[in-house]
């Protein structure tokens, strides 16, 4: 994977408003830093989803502008920013009967040269599917798959993809806490060893606070928080965010703040 070291995403004053409602994001600004995983933490409709897929260019802003590099993604050849920036939607949907292989494959199309299937993309796809241990299941159907291996999958077609920032929105929904670490694990050597910045949306917040160097919680389209796990996992930050009473202690294990849920403090839905 090419070195991310110089690749930044920013959000510039993004504004998203969908139809005459209230704004879902209200002129967030932020900036990911290249090499780090940044985890997007907030209550539902705090607009969490709405800014990773402005980010990847799901959706288009209302106002401001998404940079990559200095440059508007939304200027950019689609094929071109597929090279430097992937986005897994949440619960990514693959074409009846496509094998995982199949899947992995497509993650190519954005470096192949005059849609030439090389040696060397055989080889990507291969160790991609090694990384992710899916080479056993690399010709089963992708709709017969376990919700742990399924995620897999499309994490493989991300690694294969070769993109220097991957987008990830909720990656491990639906998946019981061994698959979620199982994820969350591949998600980090893909940082660590491939050198690929990482943003994802999380709902657990220990899960943020053990994987994420950097943490940005959101309420109400607004970014409340943003900084280390230790700045943001706190029970100040808690109870202005998610209106819960939380006790926040250090996890024996990585030292990082693992949150020990109270009760809630008002009736925010």
């Amino acid at each position: 994977m090419t070195s991310a070291e110089t690749l930044e995403l920013r959000a510039q004053n993004v504004t998203v408003t969908f139809g005459g409602a209230s704004p879902a994001l209200r002129s967030v600004g932020v900036t990911i830093r290249p090499g780090e995983i940044t985890a997007i933490v907030g209550p539902n409709g705090s607009g969490k989803s709405t800014l990773l897929r402005a980010m990847g260019r799901l959706l288009r802003p209302t106002d401001g502008a998404v940079l990559l590099d200095g440059v508007d993604i939304l200027k950019r050849p689609t094929r071109e920013l597929a090279r430097d920036l992937g986005i897994l939607p949440q619960s990514p949907i693959a074409p009846d009967g496509l094998t995982v292989v199949d899947l992995v494959s497509r993650g190519r199309d954005p470096q192949r040269r005059f849609d030439q299937w090389a040696a060397s993309d055989e080889d990507i796809v291969s160790l991609a599917l090694e990384k992710t241990g899916m080479l056993e299941l690399a010709h089963q159907r992708v709709d017969d798959l376990s919700g742990g291996q399924r995620q897999r999958a499309w994490i493989a077609m991300a690694l294969a993809q070769e993109t220097r920032v991957l987008l990830l929105d909720e990656p491990t929904t639906y998946l019981d806490v061994a698959h979620q670490l199982d994820v969350l694990e591949l998600i980090q050597r893909m940082n660590t060893v491939d050198d690929a910045t990482i943003v994802m949306v999380l709902h657990d917040l220990s899960m943020a606070a053990r994987y994420a160097d950097r943490i940005i919680a959101l309420s109400d389209g607004e970014i409340v928080a943003d900084g280390t796990p230790q700045e943001v996992i706190t029970p100040a930050v808690l109870a202005t965010v998610f209106d819960l009473e939380a006790t926040v202690i250090l996890d024996p294990l990585t030292a990082r703040p693992h949150v020990l849920p109270g009760r809630r403090l008002g009736a925010r839905g």
